[in-house]
């Protein structure tokens, strides 16, 4: 009986292993991808490849991936990679595009476990347009903040805890930036 518990054991330990170096591959090429294609949501045009003169900064105890988006040899915005570990669900990760002047370009949602018809709403609250938009604006010293603190930023309905979070992700990425300029 313990051999063939054993046996069992090892044979899927052994499927597992297989499996896991069969895909690993593959994830990484995906989320490479899916990167490539934040960068270029969130910045204007570029003809450069940013993803080869990627610099890591460090922020506020964590990395913060610098991605230089280039036209003609001209900087024309930078697709910044931050985070902020004060969502409701923990850990928010997102793309930040700035424009040379320092103002919010676009952004991209990378990943969360904000709550699902609520914080999740952050992929389309801060859009262009939408009631929370961030586009255009410009963090400054003091950085952005929701109306419920003072700001000018629409908080997302019933989650102001993510959307305080994810203005501190959009913050911690321009106050970099704006370090990095000196």
């Amino acid at each position: 009986m313990v051999l063939v518990l054993f046996l069992v054991t090892l044979v899927s330990s052994a499927a597992v292993g297989v499996v896991n170096s069969l895909t690993s591959g593959l994830i990484e090429k995906v989320k490479i991808e899916k990167q490539v294609q934040a960068i270029r949501a969130v910045v204007p045009a570029f003809d450069n490849d940013p993803m080869t003169e990627k610099q890591i900064v460090k922020a506020d105890g964590g990395e913060l991936e610098f991605y230089p988006a280039k036209a003609n040899g001209q900087l024309v915005g930078a697709a910044i990679k931050t985070f902020t570990n004060n969502g409701f669900g923990g850990l928010i990760e997102l793309m930040v595009g700035f424009t040379p002047d320092g103002s919010i370009y676009n952004y991209s949602v990378l990943s969360h476990k904000e709550t699902p018809g609520l914080g999740s709403k952050m992929d389309t609250w801060f859009v262009k347009g939408a009631k929370g938009d961030i586009t255009g604006k410009t963090p400054g010293a003091q950085g952005l903040q929701v109306s419920k603190d003072g700001g000018n930023v629409d908080a997302i309905t019933a989650a102001t805890i993510s959307s305080r979070a994810f203005l501190d992700a959009v913050n911690r990425a321009a106050k970099a930036l704006a370090e990095s300029a000196k």
